[in-house]
């Protein structure tokens, strides 16, 4: 049985103000965000970690390099936990991508939703899928505890498709930055036995 440990990357400009980041390149953290991944690696002080695995983008890579310089591993790049290919949307406003007929597909029947030159859901949780399934068949033969770093509506889909969700509900999940979200799974059996702890984020407010 492996343990995975899903987190979401911690804050930057583009989450503060409410934008689309994508895959634009150079979005880094923001101070809030560097406190956020600080504490982080605090909170997973007691777990015992064999590998970290991230999605390529600065933002997932930076929120998990702390947490790798703590456990002495080193942070591995996976292009399949990079965010869902938002096309056109990149670098946009959500206020205003909320007037457009898509974002109501987006919300209530994803499974219909392709984003403007980019992705739909299915492709996307299919690749962030069988990432995780490759991940995983590198651990086998006996108990492995991994973190996957990676993006919001891709940790939500992992869980989807591992508790069989129908794609359709996967928004009704919810996971805010530097949140922990922990599947342990085994053949043919998967439990979800966390869902969107946020004591990183709120031991980085305290401080």
């Amino acid at each position: 049985m492996s343990t995975v440990y899903l987190i979401r990357h911690a804050e930057n400009d583009y989450v503060k103000k409410a934008r689309l980041a994508g895959w634009l390149p150079g979005v880094h953290l923001n101070a809030h965000g560097r406190a956020q991944a600080e504490a982080l690696a605090e909170v997973m002080q007691p777990v015992k970690l064999d590998a970290i695995y991230t999605s390529p983008l600065e933002r997932a890579v930076e929120t998990a390099e702390p947490l790798a310089k703590a456990k002495g591993l080193h942070v591995v790049e996976r292009a399949g936990l990079v965010e869902v290919d938002v096309g056109r949307w990149q670098g946009q406003p959500i206020r205003a991508l909320r007037r457009r007929k898509l974002w109501q597909i987006v919300q209530q029947a994803p499974s219909l939703a392709r984003f403007p030159e980019g992705e739909s859901f299915t492709e996307a949780q299919a690749r962030a899928v069988a990432e995780i399934d490759n991940i995983l068949s590198a651990h086998t033969g006996r108990k492995a505890a991994i973190a996957c770093f990676t993006h919001a509506d891709i940790i939500k889909l992992i869980i989807a498709h591992y508790l069989g969700l129908p794609l359709d509900l996967f928004q009704r999940l919810t996971v805010l930055p530097t949140s922990i979200s922990l599947l342990h799974i085994s053949d043919g059996y998967t439990r979800l036995l966390k869902l969107n702890d946020s004591r990183a984020a709120e031991r980085a407010r305290q401080q």
